[in-house]
């Protein structure tokens, strides 16, 4: 059987993950502890008790969401889950790739928290709150999600963000753009546009201010060889020189995450079993869609006892 993990990434979020981790092992509370000291901040009271709109800022959702994720991987190493031995690959869905590289050693996870915050802040300040968008088209492909996007740009940005699924793109850009190309988007193959709950236009050109801060946060930081390959979000295939990572994480920002893709690789690679290692089942969710692949959530204290019983060497 050969297994990848994966990690989840802004819209898994939800008041209390993490919390039930926390209480049933030292391993786990340990990570949300160290990650509130990397940022100075209470980030655990925000996660366990709310309120929402303050977990869903973008710079709390971040590094909340990986520490959840490795907060998951903690007490899977405390039942003897190795991740070298259990996973092909890694691989995580926007600032899921960030969570993905802590979990295989290659950022530790201050670094990582810091990181994501700076990433979090950074995506909120490129474009000024309302000039934004993000629009899910379901039905529609990669080509037609990018012809709509080309046709509804009138001058503005418009541009294919996240390619998630077969027939699940999401496009990103000025709002304007954005809502001309959901008034359209039927004539280019979508059964559906939905405007999506978004505070900024993430993963299209005009997070470029952003992308130029991830650069020199990044410059700063230690990256080491992943213990397993990273499938990078913008590549859909697997690297671990840590420079090449540094550069992918800084493309990453204003680039397409190529996540159907991804799987098609896995898939291709034989890849039969996904663990997605974090809040939520967004993902596994997703990984349904393509065939050959069971897909298993590990984001609760039962997700672990599960897991480690099939995993633990």
């Amino acid at each position: 059987m050969s297994n990848a993990f994966l990690f989840p990434g802004q819209g898994s979020q939800a008041v209390g993950m993490g919390k039930q981790l926390a209480d049933a092992f030292p391993e786990s509370k340990a990570v949300f502890d160290e990650v509130n000291e990397a940022l100075s901040q209470d980030l655990s009271n925000i996660m366990w008790e709310g309120p929402e709109e303050t977990l869903t800022l973008t710079e709390n959702a971040q590094p909340a969401l990986m520490a959840v994720s490795m907060a998951a991987m903690a007490a899977l190493q405390a039942k003897g889950v190795d991740l070298a031995k259990s996973a092909a690959f890694v691989a995580g869905h926007s600032l899921g790739e960030y969570s993905a590289l802590a979990a295989a050693g290659s950022l530790s996870l201050a670094d990582t928290a810091r990181l994501l915050k700076t990433r979090g802040k950074a995506m909120q300040e490129a474009v000024p709150v309302g000039q934004g968008a993000m629009a899910a088209l379901l039905g529609a492909d990669l080509a037609q999600a990018k012809a709509l996007a080309e046709a509804a740009a009138e001058g503005e940005v418009c541009e294919a963000a996240n390619d998630n699924a077969p027939g699940q793109v999401v496009i990103s850009g000025a709002k304007s753009a954005v809502e001309r190309a959901v008034k359209i988007a039927a004539d280019y193959g979508a059964r559906r546009a939905v405007l999506l709950p978004v505070s900024a236009p993430f993963h299209c050109s005009l997070m470029q201010p952003a992308a130029e801060t991830m650069a020199a946060a990044l410059a700063d930081v230690e990256i080491k060889a992943p213990a397993v390959p990273l499938v990078a979000n913008v590549l859909a295939s697997p690297i671990t020189d840590p420079e090449e990572i540094r550069k992918r994480l800084v493309e990453q920002v204003t680039g397409t995450v190529r996540w159907r893709e991804s799987m098609l690789f896995l898939q291709e690679k034989g890849i039969d079993v996904v663990y997605e290692v974090g809040s939520g089942k967004v993902l596994t969710g997703i990984t349904r869609r393509f065939e050959g692949i069971d897909a298993k959530a590990v984001g609760t204290p039962d997700d672990i006892e599960a897991a480690a019983a099939v995993l633990a060497s």
